[in-house]
């Protein structure tokens, strides 16, 4: 774990804040503490690799209800953590994440990383 002064800068894509706000309470806190723990430089009990976009890209999954909601988040780009998307799963069936959501993803990884190389 690191200390206090290596605490990483989140940084929201797109309308990734505006969905996570949109949330339910315990969604948001839970979503809260392991971006916090990922900030300290600690894996999140609840967040899994997410394959096929990128090294260091992560996805916080969160069951409320009979919903799951998602939050994915990079931690490999610079020092900072950029959240790339977050959604509430609507598939009824199956624990694929939806190809329009996957295309999200690397788009604003895409992204990330320009911003990452426009602020060194």
């Amino acid at each position: 774990m690191a200390n206090g002064n290596d605490i990483k800068l989140v940084i929201w894509m797109g309308d990734s804040l505006k969905q996570v706000k949109s949330f339910p309470d315990a969604v948001r806190r839970d979503i809260g503490s392991s971006l916090y723990d990922a900030q300290k430089g600690d894996k999140p009990d609840n967040a899994k690799p997410l394959k096929g976009v990128g090294n260091g890209i992560f996805e916080i999954v969160t069951r409320f209800d009979s919903d799951t909601y998602r939050t994915v988040y990079a931690i490999q780009i610079g020092n900072c953590i950029y959240v790339l998307h977050a959604f509430q799963k609507k598939s009824p069936k199956g624990i694929k994440t939806a190809q329009k959501d996957v295309d999200l993803i690397k788009k604003r990884y895409k992204q990330a990383l320009e911003i990452s190389k426009e602020s060194n």
